[in-house]
């Protein structure tokens, strides 16, 4: 096979790849509760019961957030009113659950991001967190956890949590920017936060220690 066959090969493979990898998105993406469902908008129960049957539930949801390209997942955000969350805060991290999450402290120090959601398609919008958080829970087998965590994973926790409190990033943004947003939703388009003077797509906020 000449050099020229083999780089054609090769692209073929990728765009096969690449093609299936769109498809378990969109399937992944289809189990996902979308804005509108009143299932968003409400408090998720404690867990009580540990076993199989959760553990199994760990696993869908963890399967369900990598196929759908995400960084982490709320029971909440499938339809089921349970306080279990799934993350990945980075490609080389370890997928983890937690159950029946609570965030213990909150750092003084925040830091204003732009966040998605896979319950909001298509819509990002500029929210401010605290920049470390400790966050207690328990693992799938029952056993107690405690999370110190910064930066991304920080931020990905508790927007999880927030799911299974019945908080959106649409309660979280600026009355100018959940405007917006709403209309997107509503007419089927995209939304990103507008760029500020002198600020470069993707380019995150310094942080900030006000309230």
């Amino acid at each position: 096979m000449s050099e020229e066959q083999a780089l054609e090969v090769e692209n073929q493979e990728q765009e096969e790849i690449g093609a299936e990898r769109r498809e378990r998105r969109e399937a992944a993406l289809a189990l996902v509760v979308k804005f509108g469902d009143p299932v968003l908008k409400s408090r998720a129960s404690e867990v009580v019961k540990f076993g199989p049957e959760l553990r199994a539930e760990v696993e869908r949801m963890i399967a369900i957030m990598r196929d759908g390209m995400g960084v982490g997942l709320a029971a909440t955000q499938l339809g089921i009113l349970r306080r279990v969350l799934v993350f990945q805060a980075g490609p080389d991290s370890e997928p983890s659950a937690l159950i029946n999450p609570v965030a213990e402290w909150l750092s003084p120090e925040a830091a204003v991001a732009e966040e998605g959601c896979l319950s909001l398609p298509r819509v990002s919008m500029d929210v401010e967190r605290p920049l470390h958080a400790r966050v207690l829970g328990r693992d799938g087998a029952g056993e107690p956890v405690v999370l110190e965590a910064s930066g991304l994973e920080a931020r990905v926790l508790q927007h999880e949590i927030d799911h299974l409190d019945g908080v959106l990033i649409l309660d979280r943004a600026s009355r100018e920017q959940r405007k917006g947003a709403l209309r997107a939703l509503r007419e089927g388009e995209s939304y990103s936060p507008p760029l500020e003077e002198g600020e470069e797509a993707g380019e995150h906020r310094e942080p900030r220690s006000d309230p």
